[in-house]
């Protein structure tokens, strides 16, 4: 079946019911990621996972009903994840599916699946299956997200808070929660002691979201530019800057792209599109051969792998710096490979 949003999160929340496989498509695999891991915190801190690949399905279909059906060796729960999933497991889920018994849930991670997929369409129409597409927010949705989590750590919100905070995280929920817990901390807020949550706090204690002078390492990142990119790491490094920023900067890039790309993979025109999204006419030519360059896959990789960043700077007792660094150089590495 063709899962809402609270469909599937029921379901994940309370997994033993009639569904067998949970299939998360579409490109935000940030979004799938946290989907996924509801699944695993309903089955319980000792529940055993199972991780399948792509390759292991295709070569033996059989394998995921079967560990569906088996027992854990120490007699508790169990589940099955599989990540990234595509078209070569359509066999393995319709195994799945009509096998007799299925004790065991799955989850499946498909950011490079489109709606139109074999592996979409057996899940659709199924009612042992939940397919949801995992897409990027939009702007007003964010910050609805943004508002909600305030509100569940005793945060009130007015004006355009919600809104900020969101574009601060670039949409992110799991950023937009830590950013919302620091902002708990800071003002001694709780749900049952509330306080009033202001641009003033957030000034102290939420990171710089100017992205002017970051805009030559976006750039670099963007266009494929690895050496022009190290030298603008070590300017923003000498001037103290946060990765925090350049990271949002560059995840608010690759949200548009894909958002473009989307419009382009329907069948409009680029500068059509260009135009829809008010690119700056300098910068067309750029964008245009950005979207050549960025396909959907990508894309989606390429964010999950910024917001991964950032969630590293930001926890505590790691390198998060240095890691910010290398997954921001090895984006712009793959990108000049891709030509």
């Amino acid at each position: 079946m063709k899962a809402s949003a609270n469909q599937l999160r029921t379901a994940l929340d309370k997994p033993g019911g009639v569904i067998r496989l949970f299939l998360l498509h579409g490109p935000d695999e940030a979004v799938a990621d946290e989907l996924a891991r509801r699944l695993q915190t309903a089955m319980g801190a000792d529940a055993e996972r199972i991780d399948l690949d792509p390759a292991t399905l295709k070569s033996d279909p059989a394998r995921l009903a079967d560990e569906a059906a088996s027992l854990s060796l120490f007699g508790g729960a169990r589940h099955i994840r599989i990540a990234p999933a595509g078209e070569e497991s359509l066999e393995a889920f319709r195994m799945l599916l009509t096998a007799t018994h299925a004790g065991n849930p799955v989850v499946a991670i498909a950011p490079g699946v489109r709606s139109t997929a074999g592996i979409v369409k057996l899940a659709i129409d199924s009612p042992k299956a939940m397919a949801f597409a995992c897409y990027a927010p939009t702007a007003a949705d964010a910050e609805q997200i943004a508002v909600r989590l305030a509100h569940d750590h005793g945060l009130r919100t007015s004006g355009g808070i919600g809104r900020r905070i969101a574009e601060a995280a670039g949409g992110d929920r799991a950023i937009m929660a830590r950013e919302i817990e620091k902002m708990a901390l800071y003002l001694d807020a709780a749900p049952d002691r509330p306080q009033d949550l202001d641009d003033t706090a957030i000034d102290a204690i939420g990171a710089d979201l100017g992205d002017a002078e970051m805009q030559r390492a976006v750039d670099a990142v963007i266009e494929g530019r690895p050496a022009d990119l190290g030298r603008e790491l070590a300017r923003l490094a000498e001037a103290r800057t946060s990765p925090i920023p350049w990271l949002r900067a560059i995840a608010r890039r690759l949200i548009a792209l894909a958002e473009m790309r989307a419009e382009i993979d329907r069948g409009e025109g680029v500068d059509t599109v260009m135009k829809r999204h008010r690119v700056f006419f300098r910068e067309e030519a750029a964008t245009a051969r950005a979207l050549r360059r960025w396909t959907p896959v990508a894309l989606a990789r390429g964010l999950a792998r910024v917001r991964a960043a950032e969630r590293s700077v930001m926890a505590p007792g790691n390198a998060g710096d240095v890691l910010a660094e290398v997954a921001v150089t090895d984006l712009a590495r793959a990108t000049a490979r891709r030509g």
